[in-house]
């Protein structure tokens, strides 16, 4: 009698041990068709929060930019008063201060201060001060700037989304190649049916949880839910939630046959009659 041949499950869901292992036996057409989809998803989050959280204080304040100013041989020709908040919220903020007395600065978590001869960028991790080039004239001023940004928004967050899909799929491609030797090791010893193509489908699969994890963690700091810091977290908890899925991935995985035979696994107790 034919003894029939269990087909593997369908892989269509990362989100379970089972469905992560379901990956290893799936092509990878199924699996780039996965990364593709959670990277579009990440995409439109961070375009969300550009456009709802930077966005906005970028326009209001080329608006309070006055009608003339231009940056030219790495100097700042301002003319207005100094130092001045040109719009900020609790995510971004935009100032002028030609000598950084640090009087127009603010606890946003992101600051954009812009000096006589450079600009620093502030943040939970420090400031950073960049020169303006001195070999170029930059417009800063209300009138040329505002209809630049006007016709360039709209393309700069579709290269933003462009950029954050490219980023994620190449990043995942080089994680898996970390994971899948780990991913075939542990079902090795576990006596788990599991391939090293196989592994690398699993590893890719198994790092979408904690993708989908981080783009809701982005979604609630748009919406003041989350702090800076607790995203920073999230961010980093991310990375083991991938961990973990990669571990019970492997884990879910059919178990091999012949492990169940008789003085099949040296390590194993012989079975007695």
């Amino acid at each position: 009698m034919d003894v029939p041949i269990k087909k593997p499950p369908s892989a269509w869901q990362p989100l379970t041990p089972a469905g992560v292992s379901s990956f290893a036996a799936g092509s990878f057409t199924r699996l780039f068709l996965i990364q593709f989809v959670v990277a579009l998803i990440a995409a439109a989050a961070v375009v969300w929060f550009f456009a709802q959280d930077w966005f906005p204080v970028i326009s209001k304040a080329i608006e309070n930019l006055p009608s003339e100013g231009a940056i030219t041989r790495g100097t700042l020709d301002w003319r207005a008063e100094s130092p001045k908040r040109l719009s900020d919220n609790m995510f971004l903020s935009v100032a002028v201060d030609l000598d950084h007395t640090g009087i127009a600065r603010n606890p946003a978590h992101v600051q954009l201060e812009f000096g006589r001869t450079n600009f620093k960028l502030f943040s939970l991790f420090g400031f950073w001060t960049f020169r303006y080039p001195t070999s170029w004239r930059l417009a800063f001023n209300r009138i040329e700037l505002a209809p630049w940004w006007g016709a360039w928004g709209p393309p700069i967050l579709a290269i933003t989304a462009g950029v954050v899909v490219l980023g994620l799929l190449l990043n995942w491609i080089v994680l898996a190649t970390v994971y899948f030797l780990p991913a075939w090791l542990i079902a090795l010893f576990a006596n788990r049916l599991l391939t090293m193509k196989g592994s690398w489908r699993l590893a890719g699969s198994a790092l979408m949880p904690g993708a989908l994890f981080l783009t809701g963690a982005i979604l609630c700091y748009s919406a003041g839910i989350l702090d800076l810091v607790q995203l920073i977290a999230a961010a980093a908890l991310h990375v083991f939630i991938g961990w973990g899925y990669v571990v019970a991935g492997a884990l879910a995985s059919p178990r091999d046959p012949a492990a169940d035979l008789e003085q099949t696994n040296p390590f194993g107790r012989p079975k007695t009659g």
